[in-house]
């Protein structure tokens, strides 16, 4: 037996009064999140669910994430954790895809407002069959839409459960892509990759902490594997405590982290971007930071090294820059702290995982020459939930294709060059618009920049910039073009730039680069 709920439910029966989570002035201990936990299983097996089968879950990061989803996988159910901004239409495919029998969706406050949409969606599905509502306050009233309330869900059912049997082969979580192309697909990741994956991510962070009580703030959406497995289930792993944080707000983390002593952080680069000007706007007490947080880490895109230098110089933390994607639960590749550290590295495989730079025939490509990343391993998914065919398209020669363009140096480190989809080809020359980015990221007047290529009818696509400039600061498009062109090759410097007040994110603060593509398209369609 090998269950994911194993994590919350070793330290409830060694630690039951250790703090696990902790939301603002909510302090639950082990012992209470195992119980009330050991509730939503009872009552999820009253309703008739059965080993393997799915549940959905949308929910921001407050206590009910954990409660739940680790009383979904004492069910043997598997936690099928969705998107917090998807809309009814949205819901509804991926309850129907997923076969969901059960769906728990938090209803919104005014601060948080998911509204109604999850019963939307809910309503287009008659096989999801039991729906609860999280409300704001636990323990109200059922919605006067029929949905059931968590307090009415869990109404006289007890505390202890002791949980079901699963095989480490078996399905614990199902994450779907961003469907960037086509319609979002289901990594099943089973409990041996979940439960793994934590175990290699607590022994890359917790070193580094010299011995304290482990306290991670988590500001990364835990719908998304990089908060659920990096943050989340390490933590419970370990027996440490996270501080939840429904909505990252860069003042509010600061303060929080502060306050708890926080002395782990993983963050995306647009987190650690808006930290960063947040406390040279405002001049934050850095120190304050400083004194607890030892280890920051990134990953979700590739972080600026112009980024990663100032915030390590501002806050006096380093941060470790890794790889993954939710098919490979996620953790693929680490700089890790008792190896040299290389700055814009993904760092070296993890453990238990193997990394290759290939080129179309599954050859090796020679050291610092361009190709697609592969991965096998104890991490990688076992496939694409009911899509035989996606799977097998993504596990060509036996490994895992992430699309991800790198580059390994003669040390074995690896490098991000860019995703194969957002590689420009520019009049047969290939142009990667991390480069571009992290040049004009350089550039004093520039605070943020997307580089995407549009249609061209002579050379196929053109290279085109998005910026957000400095706050105060002033710069033309003639002269930001100039200034490009005279460091870059002339096939790689962008020919047009647009300003922006902001880019198009991700919920998990990802600039959207495919909706930036598709205005040129829009526009020549109007």
């Amino acid at each position: 037996m090998l269950s994911l709920s194993m994590l919350l439910e070793n330290h409830a029966r060694n630690r039951p009064g250790k703090e696990f989570v902790v939301f603002g002035a909510m302090r639950l201990t082990y012992a209470q999140v195992d119980a009330m936990a050991g509730q939503v299983a009872n009552a999820l097996v009253a309703r008739g669910l059965r080993p393997g089968d799915r549940v959905a879950l949308s929910c921001p990061n407050l206590p009910y994430f954990p409660i739940v989803y680790y009383g979904i996988l004492k069910a043997g159910g598997v936690v099928v954790p969705l998107n917090v901004l998807f809309k009814g239409d949205e819901i509804a495919y991926h309850l129907r895809d997923s076969g969901a029998r059960a769906y728990f969706f938090f209803e919104g406050t005014p601060e948080l407002p998911m509204g109604l949409w999850g019963d939307e969606g809910a309503r287009q599905v008659p096989g999801c069959e039991t729906v609860v509502v999280l409300t704001a306050t636990p323990g109200g009233p059922a919605p006067v839409n029929g949905r059931e309330s968590f307090g009415a869900f869990l109404d006289g059912r007890p505390p202890s459960f002791e949980s079901v049997a699963r095989q480490p082969d078996d399905t614990a979580v199902i994450l779907y892509t961003s469907g960037t192309t086509g319609r979002p697909k289901g990594a099943e990741l089973t409990h041996a990759n979940m439960v793994l994956n934590a175990m290699v991510s607590r022994d890359l962070a917790i070193p580094e902490i010299g011995g304290a009580p482990a306290v991670n703030l988590v500001a990364l959406p835990l719908f998304h594997s990089f908060g659920q497995t990096v943050q989340m289930n390490a933590m419970a792993l370990h027996g440490g405590t996270v501080v939840l944080v429904p909505r990252f707000e860069p003042g509010a983390v600061l303060e929080t982290m502060v306050r708890e002593k926080a002395n782990l952080f993983s963050g995306v680069p647009t987190m650690y971007w808006a930290l960063l000007n947040h406390a040279r706007k405002t001049g934050f007490d850095t120190a304050a930071v400083a004194a607890n947080l030892k280890l920051c880490t990134s990953g979700g895109a590739a972080l600026p090294v112009g980024v990663l230098r100032a915030f390590e110089e501002t806050f006096g933390v380093k941060i470790l820059e890794g790889y993954g994607l939710s098919e490979t639960s996620p953790v693929a590749t680490f700089n890790q702290a008792d190896l040299p550290r290389k700055v814009g590295s993904i760092g070296v495989p993890v453990f238990g995982c193997e990394v290759r730079v290939v080129d179309d025939r599954m050859a090796d490509r020679p050291v610092n020459e361009a190709g697609e990343i592969v991965i096998r391993g104890h991490n990688v998914m076992k496939g694409y939930w009911e899509k035989p065919e996606a799977t097998a398209a993504a596990f060509r020669g036996g490994w895992f294709h992430t699309g991800d363009v790198a580059r390994r140096d003669e040390d074995g480190y690896f490098f991000i060059m860019d995703r194969i989809k957002d590689m420009i080809l520019r009049g047969g020359f290939n142009v990667y618009p991390r480069e571009v980015e992290e040049l004009l990221l350089t550039h004093p007047a520039v605070s943020m920049a997307a580089v995407v290529g549009t249609p061209d009818e002579r050379l196929g696509e053109e290279v085109k910039a998005f910026v957000v400039r400095t706050p105060g600061a002033q710069v033309s498009e003639d002269e930001l073009v100039e200034w490009c062109r005279e460091r870059l090759a002339a096939y790689k410097y962008p020919r047009s730039v647009e300003f922006r007040e902001a880019l198009p994110m991700s919920a998990t603060g990802k600039i959207l680069k495919r909706e930036l593509k598709a205005e040129p398209a829009a526009a020549e369609r109007a």
